[in-house]
């Protein structure tokens, strides 16, 4: 699945790859629409469609992810109320144990995530994940999502890679199909980000349930 001999940078996606997605799941699906149907004295059903309708609108682009850009259309303080659901920020499995395996084999971790600057913040304080890899990297900075081709040519700037030689590993199929076209060899989705949701199928890719299935070879 990966040819640890040919690797020389693994960029890694943060939500639904190393950390679980069921906080931001929870976040976007259940919580804000509550608050939001509370905050704006509405009904709690209502709100939760309105609110599903508008945000799959952005999906794709930046604002999707952007928490100013939230705050401002939904008039709610989106960063606070992700306080109130702080507690289920969590790694998924066998995560910090890859993260450990890729500084002994020295292999460059890298992490590139469309999360909002205040999202990764707010993870980097409950996790600890910017002290277990080489680099964090936030597409906002970039001005343009992974999703977008030209991304890799905007982060080749700022993250010097070899695309022959890069693992990238990502929930997003999306995210998957812009690298692919980008020209980067090894790419790997993630079978379950959610761990509240079941596992999906995924024949476009090769894909893991979890990190321990691709540990670094030793004899590298």
């Amino acid at each position: 699945m990966v040819d640890w001999q040919e690797i020389e940078t693994v960029l890694l996606d943060m939500d639904g790859t190393l950390l679980d997605l069921h906080f931001d799941s929870h976040f976007w699906l259940e919580h804000l629409p509550l608050r939001y149907a509370e905050i704006h004295q509405l009904d709690p059903d209502e709100a939760r469609n309105w609110l599903h309708e508008r945000i799959v609108q952005e999906q794709g682009h930046l604002h999707w992810y952007c928490i100013d850009y939230w705050t401002r259309e939904l008039n709610v303080p989106i960063n606070a109320l992700k306080l109130e659901v702080a507690d289920r920020i969590a790694f998924r499995p066998h995560v910090q144990d890859f993260l450990a395996e890729l500084k002994q084999q020295k292999i460059r971790s890298v992490i590139v995530t469309n999360a909002h600057q205040d999202s990764l913040m707010l993870k980097i304080k409950h996790t600890g994940l910017d002290q277990l890899v080489d680099k964090v990297i936030c597409s906002h900075d970039l001005g343009l999502p992974k999703e977008d081709p030209r991304f890799w040519d905007q982060l080749l700037e700022v993250e010097p890679f070899d695309a022959a030689h890069t693992l990238l590993v990502d929930d997003s199929l999306p995210v998957l199909q812009s690298a692919r076209q980008y020209g980067i060899r090894y790419l790997l989705s993630i079978y379950q980000p959610d761990s509240e949701k079941p596992h999906r199928q995924i024949d476009e890719f090769a894909a893991i349930h979890h990190f321990n299935e691709i540990f670094p070879d030793k004899t590298r």
